[in-house]
């Protein structure tokens, strides 16, 4: 069990890495600003299960980069599963930790069985 988890950490670790690497989400660099925008107002938010969420409001261009970063990230978090032979979730869960950590104060984050929560 700590093994694994050692393991999921490290694979996390190495996310964290690529997860601000807008090629690796393979996202677009307007989706990173409409997210990064979003962080700022308070209008989206870190999730537990290591993807993005809309705190409240956002428009549909918020809503259509949340949703782009996080088909991104889904993808990331499958092909890390695959290697690892942790689950995906798992994955996710172990990069949100990290993502959680850079978030500025007064960002959002939402753990697993709560709601919204300032930073």
């Amino acid at each position: 069990m700590i093994r694994k988890t050692m393991t999921v950490l490290a694979l996390a670790a190495g996310l964290g890495a690529v997860a601000l690497a807008p090629a690796a989400f393979a996202q677009s660099a307007a989706a990173k600003a409409a997210v990064d925008a979003g962080k700022a107002s308070g209008t989206v938010g870190e999730q537990a299960d290591g993807f993005l969420g809309v705190v409240s409001g956002g428009d549909a261009a918020t809503r259509a980069a949340v949703a782009e970063i996080n088909a991104g990230r889904a993808a990331v978090y499958k092909d890390t599963a695959a290697k690892s032979g942790v689950t995906a979730e798992a994955a996710g869960q172990a990069t949100a930790k990290q993502l959680y950590a850079r978030l500025a104060p007064g960002q959002y984050w939402k753990p697993l069985d709560g709601g919204w929560t300032k930073k």
